[in-house]
């Protein structure tokens, strides 16, 4: 962060609590302007996802087991002009009524633009969940998942490794553009490098995207085998952003509001996404808002405002668990660890949070931590969440061989899908 940079601890409190439009109007006066004043110092403006004006160009990254509701909820109310998605929704278990997918596809009230992640390797499965969305009048956008390196994902041909197959790449899109376009709602999606540097896929894949009707492409500049670990390459952003006439979002490697800042100045994308970035740090999207409109503002908080966040994401998860606070509480455990990244609490006041089984349990912990001690600035722009580094890529048998599909492989690859597992 900047050396003049501030702790805003108004909007801290306030999106501790549940007045969100308070926070955003306590983060910066000057942010309401973001748009015009980003576009005069170089940076990406405002723009039109459909007929949706997103003012500040952030995204929140969909991250499976992040970004439900509750957070993104704590999110937006940093940043309420931004872009907020949620997490991965597997297209088979939307399309079999799974009851867990059903919970991930809520949307709180305060949410008025709807964005949901599907992801599959399925065409025709894809095609009946975007039916679902459509007619049940679930999201108003819908992101579609090619990013995910992980290899229980990739060994399927799922994830990162299905845009090497340009013709079933393309055949998903098609099909899931062809059922959301007449109801207005814009279909996007999110790509990585490719599979490894001598495999690349992304600008195949945007031009595709492109071709086949999508409003947007985000661009996490890694390579399935680069997983999270190393740097990004910010390369690739520009590159594609040059390739394409659509917006293309930078992802990778964001853990501050300069960081953002570069990425815009140098790859000239029309916004950010934001990942492990966020991570224990949902006051970053306010950060951001500022340095897009020009204000050096930063929220700084201290470990008490912390815990006032904490108390917070543990009551909206109880609502998220229809009042299931073993649940919740279970869910916080990794948000706490990210939380308290870099404050000197030490491991017996770790272990407490990761006892909890109630907010009452919650409350108590928080208690006992001192509230004056002041934000860890020496962590503010480290890593955050899942930092691994390069490994074999799983991947379908004779993967690589050709761009496209074999008959054998399409048989195969339809069988089931490798989430099923995970509802």
């Amino acid at each position: 962060m900047t050396a003049d940079s501030t702790s805003d601890t108004a909007a801290v409190v306030a999106a501790s609590g549940n007045a969100g439009a308070a926070a955003s109007a306590a983060v910066s006066a000057s942010a309401s302007a973001s748009a015009a004043d980003g576009t005069t110092r170089g940076l990406p403006g405002a723009f039109m996802l459909g007929s949706h004006r997103v003012t500040t160009p952030v995204m929140l990254s969909p991250m499976a087991g992040v970004t439900n509701w509750p957070f993104r909820v704590l999110c937006e109310s940093y940043g309420p002009d931004g872009l907020y998605v949620a997490e991965m929704i597997t297209a088979r278990a939307l399309t079999a009524h799974n009851p867990k997918a059903l919970r991930l596809c809520r949307f709180a009230p305060s949410e008025t633009f709807r964005s949901l992640q599907l992801y599959g390797v399925d065409p025709h499965i894809l095609e009946q969940a975007a039916g679902i969305v459509v007619d049940n009048h679930m999201a108003d956008h819908v992101d579609l998942n090619f990013g995910c390196p992980v290899p229980k994902v990739t060994r399927r041909g799922g994830g990162s490794a299905l845009p090497w197959k340009t013709d079933l790449f393309r055949e998903i899109i098609r099909k899931v553009v062809h059922v959301c376009a007449p109801a207005g709602i814009p279909v996007t999606a999110k790509i990585r490098v490719g599979i490894d540097d001598t495999h690349t896929t992304f600008l195949d894949a945007g031009r595709i995207a492109q071709d086949e009707g999508c409003a947007m492409v985000t661009l996490h500049a890694r390579t399935t085998a680069e997983y999270y670990g190393g740097h990004s390459d910010w390369d690739r952003i520009a590159q594609l952003t040059q390739a394409l006439d659509i917006p293309v979002f930078g992802n990778g490697d964001i853990w501050t509001a300069e960081d953002a800042i570069a990425m815009a100045q140098q790859t000239g994308c029309a916004g950010v996404a934001i990942g492990r970035g966020c991570q224990g740090r949902p006051w970053l999207f306010a950060d951001i808002r500022n340095a897009f409109a020009g204000s050096p503002q930063r929220v700084n908080p201290t470990l008490g405002q912390v815990g006032a966040i904490i108390e917070r994401h543990a009551a909206l998860l109880v609502e998220f668990y229809d009042g299931d606070e073993r649940m919740a509480v279970h869910d916080l455990r990794k948000h706490c660890a990210w939380y308290l990244k870099g404050f000197p609490v030490g491991g017996d006041v770790r272990r407490q949070f990761m006892e909890c089984e109630s907010l009452d349990d919650v409350h108590r912990v928080v208690d006992s931590l001192d509230p004056d001690v002041p934000f860890p600035m020496q962590i503010a722009d480290k890593p955050r969440g899942r930092v691994r580094y390069a490994k074999k890529v799983r991947l379908p048998y004779d993967w690589l061989e050709s761009r496209t599909l074999s008959d054998e492989q399409r048989r195969d690859l339809f069988e089931s899908d490798p989430l099923d597992d995970v509802y």
